[in-house]
């Protein structure tokens, strides 16, 4: 068996930029052991598998893998995966809808000048726990910041769309850039409270045009900092809209976030929050890819 292998940088056009993702594309009849060999094997954060199994609900089956464990979805490797079938099916407009473990949901393949942008539209929405007292004394722990460094305007929330992040607010990027995280605190949590990523985010970007600069965390699943995380932002556009830090419009309010930077990593996404009047009703997320390298694996 001959596998067709893919590293790719999500959320930059630059090379060694973003969050690289390792896509196989030939997936088919690897059992789910092959999967988390290869995913260990190429130790990107997360490696996505396509199975082209379509249809009348679906056009391929994704599946994604840390190099520890299978997560239900993952945005960066969403994103490097159907760049990469793009690339492999000649795509350049369309829209190609994914099963995956946490649910059946659309990806749109956009024209960008002479490359393509991909459009990701994210689970659910879940609004969960507020983090108090002992769970947030634990987490100031295990980030290394003070209760000070945190913003009031806005909870220590978990929030999901398709795989939950801890949403924590932090008053400037200097204290942001500044986190050093305590992997096994924050794993500790983890089993607490049932979430494994933290998303911290600051408003202070630095940057014209950029709402927000984050960092997120999840050395539970071996990833104790991810470069540019989609199901980190999907989750943020939720909860901003949710408490009015960001307009509520039923044809979509965009924003740009950075993230990377203390990783060296710098990447960009753009987050588009649709909304009744009441509430949030739906989430994407979009961003650009370059390939790093096309190589096989025979098994």
């Amino acid at each position: 068996m001959e596998l067709i292998v893919y590293q790719v940088d999500s959320f930059s056009k630059n090379l060694f930029e973003g969050n690289p993702a390792g896509v196989v594309v030939n997936a088919d009849t690897l059992t789910e052991n092959q999967m988390q060999q290869i995913a260990r094997e190429m130790n990107n954060s997360e490696t996505a598998f396509i199975i082209n199994d379509k249809t009348k609900e679906y056009d391929i089956e994704v599946r994604f893998f840390t190099p520890t464990k299978e997560v239900p979805i993952c945005g960066h490797a969403t994103i490097a995966a159907h760049y990469v079938y793009a690339l492999e099916k000649g795509i350049t407009n369309g829209t190609i809808i994914q099963k995956t473990k946490a649910g059946i949901l659309p990806v749109e393949i956009v024209s960008d000048g002479d490359d393509q942008r991909i459009v990701m539209t994210q689970a659910g929405i879940e609004y969960g726990n507020i983090l108090l007292k002992d769970e947030k004394a634990k987490l100031l722990k295990g980030l290394g910041i003070r209760e000070s460094d945190i913003g009031n305007e806005l909870p220590i929330q978990i929030v999901s769309t398709g795989h939950s992040k801890v949403m924590v607010p932090i008053k400037t990027k200097a204290t942001l850039d500044s986190i050093k995280i305590d992997p096994s605190m924050l794993t500790e949590l983890s089993a607490d409270i049932g979430c494994n990523g933290y998303y911290a985010f600051t408003f202070d970007s630095e940057e014209d045009g950029v709402l927000v600069s984050g960092r997120m965390f999840a050395p539970a699943i071996g990833i104790n900092e991810d470069p540019v995380t989609g199901n980190a932002n999907g989750p943020l556009g939720a909860y901003l809209t949710h408490y009015g830090k960001i307009e509520k419009r039923e044809d979509g309010y965009t924003f740009e976030i950075k993230q990377g930077e203390a990783m060296n990593r710098k990447g960009y996404m753009k987050v588009h929050v649709f909304s009744n009047k009441e509430e949030v009703e739906l989430v994407k997320i979009s961003g650009n890819a370059c390939v790093v390298f096309k190589t096989s694996i025979n098994l």
